[in-house]
């Protein structure tokens, strides 16, 4: 079983923080773009407010502005352009969808376009990429001995090692300030917890979940010692037998695998002919999951139909990365309806199937109803 740490970030969040509030990110319009772009490097969310996505990725977004648009010496600003609002600065930038995230280096005409998944760790590691910190860095671990492993403690993180510790393993988070009230009131409990979890350092209110370096979820709940405890016992897996009584039934859902599985090797031959409609995923993606048997379903409902293809692609697999990035997967799922090797359009509605099966019957003119 892999070991959880609970950790302090020293990083101030907005308690009250909502998903569609923007505190630090700094607003570009076609007024102040241009201005702004040239005194600074600047990664800039080009978003449109009633997308589903740019509303998950908000929260995550405002806390990388409160790290660097607040940090005294930070060689790069965040930003955000509201689409519906400023058509011409998203049109003179090539942007097609939303949320696209692209970096300005200070000095250069293009920008470079982030395609990797956006949580809080890969959004940081790509700007100290665009940065030119890595190598830097790099060196900086052959010569210091690696920072001790956080098993058994408390660790204290910054922006710099915010990654490498979250990048594996469960993390349980803590965001907070010195001055916030609720921080103050939640440190006597945070301390019992430490020690019931037999560590022996306390750290100081936002909470994160987090495995693998990826953000699983926010808790919420009550902040009492015992809920506490609760929550985490049960994040760590000591509610197993519970997990295992349900895997069967869980297996037999899964079981039926008719959607045709692609890669970066046989996407192209596969979409060539006929409709192929492609579903873009990580496995640790919960929407992604959630459609899953209903994508399944869906392929079902096609089967006979030489030519409809229901597909999928596994982003996450290392030979499938670059294919993920050409056919511009920004986000999980990402659902593309191809026709003779030509990509027709992304699918932004209902993930229902009788919605989806509507969707492909559209596009497949000679299709009889099954």
């Amino acid at each position: 079983m892999k070991c959880f740490l609970l950790i302090l970030l020293a990083s101030c969040l907005s308690v009250s923080l909502g998903h569609e509030e923007f505190v630090h990110t700094i607003q570009l319009t076609s007024e102040n773009f241009s201005k702004e772009i040239k005194e600074s490097n600047f990664f800039v969310m080009f978003f449109a407010p009633w997308c589903g996505h740019c509303k998950r990725l908000a929260p995550t977004w405002e806390q990388l502005a409160e790290m660097l648009n607040t940090k005294e010496g930070s060689r790069v600003k965040i930003g955000r352009v509201d689409c519906t609002e400023e058509d011409s600065v998203c049109s003179a930038h090539e942007v097609t969808g939303y949320p696209t995230l692209k970096f300005f280096k200070l000095g250069e005409t293009e920008s470079i376009k982030f395609r990797g998944t956006r949580d809080l760790p890969t959004l940081t590691t790509f700007i100290n990429e665009q940065l030119g910190e890595t190598e830097k860095k790099e060196e900086e671990e052959e010569e210091k001995p690696d920072l001790p492993e956080a098993t058994q403690g408390l660790q204290e993180l910054t922006d710099e090692t915010f990654g490498k510790f979250v990048a594996s393993g469960k993390h349980f988070v803590k965001f907070y300030a010195p001055w916030c009230g609720h921080c103050q009131k939640l440190a006597p409990t945070w301390t019992e917890l430490a020690k019931a979890l037999e560590h022996e350092k306390a750290g100081y209110p936002s909470l994160l979940w987090i495995e693998d370096g990826k953000k699983v979820e926010k808790y919420s709940g009550a902040r009492s010692l015992e809920e506490l405890k609760a929550y985490v016992d049960k994040m760590v897996g000591k509610e197993a037998a519970k997990v295992a009584e349900k895997a069967p039934e869980e297996t037999k859902e899964e079981s039926p695998q008719v959607a045709l599985q692609l890669t970066g090797s046989t996407f192209d031959h596969a979409i060539e002919t006929g409709v192929t409609f492609v579903k873009f995923f990580a496995p640790w993606c919960g929407h992604c999951k959630r459609l899953a048997p209903t994508w399944e379903e869906l392929a079902v409902k096609f089967v006979g139909n030489s030519n409809v293809k229901i597909a999928k692609v596994d982003c996450t697999v290392a030979d499938n990365k670059e294919l993920c990035s050409t056919q511009e997967v920004d986000g999980f799922p990402t659902l593309h309806l191809y026709k003779a090797g030509a990509k027709l359009e992304e699918y932004n509605g209902s993930r229902t199937l009788d919605a989806l099966y509507q969707f492909v019957a559209k596009h497949d003119k000679g299709h009889d109803e099954l």
